[in-house]
């Protein structure tokens, strides 16, 4: 199984982006169960936990993107998404999506730049 996140870039303060990650190679009896998370790392910080899914809908945000972030997932195609609306420069990192258990290996996430 590998974790393929896209949809990053370098954008302004105030626009959207929407990531998406796919969870290749896996079957969906394995992919549906799970609940999942989208997870942000910056220079030295730990990676945190931004935002989860559990189940078909039940969601939890960071406070620093609630409000502003949604996930959602699709489990027909094994995808997780993450819009982002309203960008500030502190959305700026790395975000990478896992299992909240973080069971799996980490893909190579994607490279989120919010200009000021």
């Amino acid at each position: 199984v590998r974790l393929v996140e896209s949809g990053g870039g370098l954008v302004q303060a105030g626009t959207s982006l929407r990531l998406s990650c796919v969870a290749s190679g896996m079957i969906t009896s394995v992919f549906n169960p799970n609940d999942w998370g989208w997870y942000r790392q910056t220079p030295g910080k730990q990676r945190e936990l931004v935002a989860s899914v559990a189940g078909p809908r039940s969601t939890n945000y960071a406070d620093s993107v609630e409000g502003r972030f949604t996930i959602s997932r699709d489990n027909a195609r094994k995808r997780i998404y993450l819009q982002m609306d309203n960008l500030e420069p502190e959305d700026t990192g790395v975000y990478y999506c896992n299992t909240l258990k973080e069971s799996l290996p980490w893909g190579q996430g994607t490279q989120v730049t919010v200009s000021g």
